[in-house]
């Protein structure tokens, strides 16, 4: 069994996240006391609480979801899991990235706290609220959502921002370009185009603001080669350089979300079985779309734990 771990991104965040591993494992309250330190914030009473609009804001829902994720990770390695010696590559989805590099020691749990505080802020402010827009495309060929985007960029900036597997891509940029582009899938024939409910065009050009603020945030921080090496984001292949990837969580901001071409690597590559680290299950529902012969498991409450911890060690 070769086996990655995979980390989620924004809308895996549910109110009450985490509080089971809170109130069963030490190893869980200490992550969560951190992560509440290093923000100057209880974030852990508006995952546990909500209400589920503040938790659902950026700032909050990114580091909220990587200490759910890193509760996880510390709980397996506090009943004896070795991560270098028994995961071969950890990828994460987006914000997730920084959950894997955490996992993997490239950062600290409070400093990958404090640059996803950063980062929410920063791709909040980057684009006035209503000027940017995001699509879910249904049922087209990468290809195909690119070339409608290349016509739609005619009237402003449109670009694929996730690639999600599945038949699911997302599109972000300016709000009327990418209402052109949902058209333009459906004339296409795409089984549906959907306009999403959020709150800035994520990884799309208009993220030029953001970009520069994690420039300098990431500059600041210390950081280590990670201990498995990371498929990332944009690159859909593996790096173990701490400098490097700075330079790719950058370039994240305003790129594309290679996760298809992740998954792929994964399955041409030996990887059997994806562990999903952290709150929900959409990264091993698109695994399963992906390559039906990957074995997706996710792993978020005590008993998801003990059988990983089982199967891992087995």
């Amino acid at each position: 069994m070769t086996v990655a771990f995979t980390f989620p991104g924004q809308g895996s965040q549910a109110v009450g996240m985490g509080k089971d591993l809170a109130d069963t494992y030490p190893e869980a309250r200490v992550v969560f006391e951190e992560v509440d330190e290093a923000l100057g914030q209880k974030l852990s009473d508006v995952m546990w609480n909500g209400p589920e609009e503040t938790l659902t804001l950026t700032a909050n829902a990114q580091p909220a979801l990587m200490a759910v994720s890193m509760a996880v990770i510390r709980v397996l390695e506090a009943k004896g899991l070795d991560l270098k010696s028994k995961v071969s590559f950890v990828a994460g989805h987006s914000l997730g990235e920084y959950s894997a590099l955490c996992a993997a020691g490239t950062f600290s749990i409070g400093d990958t706290a404090r640059l996803l505080r950063i980062r929410g802020n920063a791709m909040q402010a980057a684009v006035p609220v209503g000027a940017g827009a995001m699509a879910a495309i249904i049922g087209l060929e990468h290809g195909d959502v690119q070339s409608i985007c290349t016509e739609a960029a005619a009237i402003g900036p449109c670009q694929i921002a996730n690639d999600n597997g599945g038949g699911q891509l997302v599109i972000s940029g300016g709000k009327a370009a990418v209402e052109k582009a949902a058209a333009l899938a459906t004339e296409k024939g795409a089984k549906r185009a959907i306009m999403l409910p959020v709150s800035a065009p994520f990884h799309s050009a208009l993220m030029a603001p953001a970009a520069d603020a994690m420039r300098d945030a990431l500059s600041g921080v210390a950081k280590h080669d990670p201990v498995v090496p990371l498929i990332a984001n944009v690159r859909a292949a593996p790096v173990m350089s701490a400098d490097e990837i700075a330079g790719l969580l950058v370039e994240q901001v305003t790129g594309q979300v290679r996760w298809r071409e992740t998954v792929e690597w994964f399955a041409a590559n030996g990887v059997t079985t994806l562990y999903e680290i952290g709150s929900g299950k959409v990264l091993t529902g698109l695994a399963r779309r992906i390559d039906k012969n990957l074995s997706g498991i996710a792993v978020n409450t005590p008993a998801d734990i003990d059988a990983a911890f089982a199967a891992l060690n087995g």
